[in-house]
């Protein structure tokens, strides 16, 4: 009988603990909802579609803020999109986040549409001209205008909306998977693999990729082959902000829940350690941390939702800078390999961007331009020298050899060291 007790509250003790984890991982999911939530209120620049994406996956919904968003969505991004289009920029990307947020809310993307040379058609014809453009660059080039994420978001974004994808469309995809040719530098793109597997996924379950079946199915099944394999002894999948979309990939595959164990762990860590500052990366994250992914927009129906996420008030931060000062150099390494040094003092804490701004004020030859993204702010232009998009370059950052995972706004400076600021091709 005493031993028949010891079991019982042993198991008793066993399935407190569960709860307790249960609990402590449904309180953290709730702090990353409402951080994503209080972001709308401080953000600067454009709305950002894939925050939006993000809330309305979500299992817990402040219905009022997130129509408010959609509404500036519909306005000041639609409007940075018309603009975009009338310039004849490539933004297949941008153009495909876009529509993904308005499905999320089950707007009728019918009724929204763009206007060209005076020739008005609707988002998704846009959408689709893009992909057009952008699958006869690779034919010609053997690379996208833009590059193979972007890509991998239009072949997604019109598969979630139910679209049928062009066979030519995906077996560009397929081929790109199957010679290897997502790369970030020298190192595979986790992110583009993420995509890409999640595009072809979908493509497979509407059925539409009657020809080559088996090249779809080689291509999704080393898409998670990459994945799986690019897991770190820390759990992440590439870094910490690649991690996000990798589970939300693997899961759209059909990986067991447990492949993604050690990942979903390293996540939670990373939010308990407030690590994601940038909403961005929770926007990515936070789904994945819920089991799902981009492809349940496709069958959500935005009935009966939960509306009872309320955010509470809090007394605003003053972010009074450190008195304690560390040496930063500068290293700027030309397309040509160049190389110049400069020094700057910054007040620990301080992100990239400030110590930047700090140097630029000294006058001793170093300029900067910055450009906005869905990230945050990037580097442009150094020392009058451009790294763009469209020429296929930009300016790759690293500290003491070791390259960033966050952007100039986001990285913080607490110890003296080196940042070098690289201009490279792609």
């Amino acid at each position: 009988m005493q031993y028949l007790f010891c079991i019982t509250a042993l198991l008793a003790f066993a399935s407190g603990k569960a709860s307790d984890t249960e609990l402590s991982n449904s309180e953290l999911l709730l702090s990353l909802n409402k951080d994503l939530l209080r972001s709308l209120e401080i953000q600067e620049g454009l709305p950002n579609p894939s925050v939006h994406l993000a809330l309305r996956l979500s299992d817990r919904h402040n219905l009022a803020k997130e129509n408010e968003h959609l509404n500036k969505l519909k306005t000041n991004f639609h409007n940075d999109l018309q603009n975009s289009l009338s310039n004849n920029k490539a933004v297949v990307g941008r153009l495909a986040l876009y529509t993904l947020a308005l499905k999320s809310s089950c707007f009728d993307l019918n009724t929204v549409s763009f206007t060209v040379c005076e020739q008005t058609e609707t988002l998704l014809t846009h959408l689709k001209k893009q992909m057009d453009q952008e699958k006869t660059h690779i034919a010609h080039s053997n690379r996208p205008l833009t590059n193979y994420y972007q890509y991998s978001l239009g072949v997604l974004a019109l598969c979630v909306t139910g679209i049928r994808v062009n066979n030519h469309v995906s077996q560009k995809l397929i081929k790109a998977v199957e010679h290897e040719g997502f790369k970030h530098g020298d190192s595979d793109s986790i992110d583009t693999y993420a995509m890409a597997g999640m595009a072809l996924q979908c493509v497979k379950n509407a059925g539409s990729h009657v020809h080559n079946a088996e090249e779809l199915d080689s291509a999704l099944s080393k898409t998670k082959q990459k994945l799986l394999s690019s897991r770190g002894t820390d759990g992440h999948i590439g870094n910490k902000f690649s991690t996000g979309l990798a589970v939300q990939a693997l899961l759209a595959m059909g990986s067991q829940v447990s492949d993604s164990d050690a990942a979903m762990e390293a996540m939670r860590t990373d939010a308990r350690n407030n690590n994601y500052h940038n909403p961005m990366a929770i926007s990515q994250t936070l789904p994945a941390l819920q089991q799902k992914s981009y492809l349940d927009i496709k069958d959500k129906e935005c009935l009966n939702e939960d509306n009872t996420l309320v955010l509470e008030q809090r007394e605003p931060v003053v972010k009074t800078p450190s008195k304690t000062k560390v040496n930063v150099t500068v290293n700027v390494v030309t397309f040509s390999g160049d190389s110049t040094p400069y020094s700057v003092a910054v007040p620990q804490g301080s992100s990239l961007l400030e110590a930047l701004e700090l140097l630029q004020e000294e006058n001793v030859g170093f300029t900067f331009e910055k450009e906005s993204s869905l990230w945050g702010p990037f580097l442009s232009v150094v020392n009058k020298e451009q790294a763009r998009q469209g020429d296929r370059r930009y300016w790759h950052l690293s500290s003491n050899g070791q390259a960033l995972t966050q952007g100039i706004g986001d990285y913080r400076i607490d110890m003296a060291q080196t940042i070098t600021i690289k201009n490279i091709s792609y």
